[in-house]
């Protein structure tokens, strides 16, 4: 009798330990606990710095931040991009990070602008004042070589495309415009970055000029750069 409860024990006991390794088995415990906010970014195909054609092709498989600025900009944008610099600065060596700059203002902002702009951001000053925010020194003539670069693009292309990506793929402009405005007279200015995981799922949207989010974001880069690629259409 005593060996027979034994075996029963014993029995119980491999069946409860195979249920607890097919669960473990099951759990990815790489998978980061940031919600999906979006799950679907429409196809895009914009210009970058170098004259080269950027697609949702490129950030396949990668972790990227995207924002909405313009090489004019003398208000939100150098503090906006002071700190984009610093997320670049952290990554620039990750091979599965990017960072996508958007124009809002692709009438002006030229290939030639971009290129113009990327080389004040990756060789201007980066400090912190007194206030513990931080400014992007660029008022000084750049005569050292740009450095290497394939973590960050300045992409320009069609403003419908654009400011569309912005609006209803990124979600980093919540801004109702009246149908009727014509493209060209809308315009979009947002302090806002999204964050994007390798499945090309909006998971984080962060405010570009407080410092509290800009490490929430840098935390949440990590995270994602840690998660194993899944199927796309996975929550």
């Amino acid at each position: 009798m005593k060996k027979g409860r034994l075996v029963y024990l014993g029995f119980f006991l491999l069946l409860f330990a195979c249920y607890f390794l097919y669960v473990f088995t099951q759990t990815d415990i790489s998978q980061s606990n940031l919600p999906v906010i979006n799950n679907y970014v429409s196809p895009f195909s914009f210009v970058d710095q170098n004259g080269k054609t950027i697609t949702e092709k490129d950030v396949e498989g990668k972790v990227y931040v995207v924002e909405y600025f313009f090489t004019t900009c003398k208000g939100i944008c150098p503090k906006m991009n002071a700190n984009m610099r610093r997320v670049f600065d952290e990554f620039k060596a990750d091979s599965n990070f990017l960072i996508i700059s958007h124009t809002c203002m692709p009438e002006t902002d030229s290939v030639p602008v971009l290129k113009k702009y990327e080389q004040k951001m990756l060789t201007g000053k980066l400090f912190q004042l007194e206030d513990k925010s931080y400014k992007l020194d660029t008022s000084a003539e750049v005569a050292q070589p740009l450095p290497s670069n394939h973590n960050w693009y300045f992409v320009t292309g069609e403003k419908a495309q654009l400011y569309g990506l912005a609006r209803h793929g990124y979600l980093v402009d919540n801004n109702k415009t009246d149908s009727l405005t014509k493209i060209d007279e809308q315009f979009i200015h947002t302090q806002f970055f999204a964050l994007l995981d390798k499945q090309t799922r909006v998971r984080g949207i962060y405010d570009g000029l407080k410092e509290d989010e800009i490490q929430k974001l840098l935390k949440d880069i990590k995270a994602l750069l840690k998660e194993n690629q899944q199927n796309r259409s996975l929550k």
